[in-house]
């Protein structure tokens, strides 16, 4: 997103009404983390294991060797209710969700692997607990879809046994998605991704966290104060200069997405939290 359009969306926040009585609201029973976890945006796909290909299952094999706090990937639906990981709502021109499976069987990412499944992607992903799933449910055409989705991500998170709050954590854009997963997951950690809402909206929509676009977030300080005031989880995405993933640092977050892993790792130190 361009940084003029952050402006534009700047200056509407700023001029939001808003409210300080925190006191009515329900805790987010979240506490900040020690320190910073590194979240591989779309997985360690800028390593000779992830092969350049996002979204990728030997991306996240790479994020779970490196042992990087986190690895987030992306889930779209199809039209005959197959869950994919991918980030674009479109492959080649053709919508996701209009299509069925089968229109896509044949397109590969850059390292030559099919588009993963969830399904074949979490089999991967009980391979290690020492990377948690940052888990982004992309926006769909109603919240119908986008409950049926849900429903069966859970049911496919159960069959591969991380079904559990410290093997996921759920975002999305979706606000409903976002309060759905946090209705039917209230042990778990959900974030909402939007820049619309001030953290006491996000938590009074039973949500507990918020991971926002780094220069947005270094642009309204209020953000991080309030959040934290509520004891929500702070995430930032997409960190990826030294000088950025440093003045987030700075704030007092409690992860980084980012395409850089290995800089923020070395930028932090002894600050980075591990699982």
């Amino acid at each position: 997103m361009k940084r003029s359009l952050f402006c534009i969306l700047l200056l509407a926040v700023a001029t939001t009404a808003c409210s300080t009585d925190y006191d009515n609201l329900v805790p987010a029973g979240q506490v900040p983390f020690d320190g910073v976890g590194i979240v591989a945006h779309r997985g360690f796909w800028d390593s000779e294991t992830g092969g350049g290909a996002r979204n990728s299952i030997a991306a996240l094999r790479a994020a779970q060797e490196a042992e990087f706090w986190g690895s987030e990937f992306d889930v779209n639906m199809t039209a005959d209710s197959v869950l994919l990981v991918f980030h674009n709502s479109s492959i080649d021109g053709k919508k996701i969700e209009k299509n069925p499976y089968s229109t896509f069987t044949d397109v590969h990412l850059e390292n030559g692997e099919p588009i993963p499944t969830l399904d074949a992607f979490l089999t991967q992903a009980e391979q290690s607990s020492k990377t948690k799933l940052v888990f982004e449910l992309k926006q769909h055409s109603t919240p119908e879809v986008e409950d049926l989705a849900i429903r069966l991500s859970l049911q496919l998170l159960e069959k591969h046994g991380l079904l559990n709050p410290d093997r996921v954590l759920f975002i999305s854009f979706s606000l409903h998605a976002c309060r759905e997963f946090a209705r039917l997951c209230p042990d778990f950690s959900v974030q909402y991704l939007g820049a619309n809402l001030w953290p006491h909206e996000v938590l009074a929509n039973g949500i507990n966290g918020i991971d926002m676009n780094f220069f947005f977030y270094l642009h309204m300080k209020r953000m991080h104060d309030e959040a934290r005031a509520l004891g929500m989880t702070i995430n930032v995405w997409t960190v990826n200069s030294d000088s950025d993933i440093r003045n987030v640092i700075a704030t007092g977050i409690d992860l980084i997405t980012t395409d850089k892993p290995l800089m923020a790792r070395e930028i932090l130190g002894e600050k980075e939290v591990k699982l």
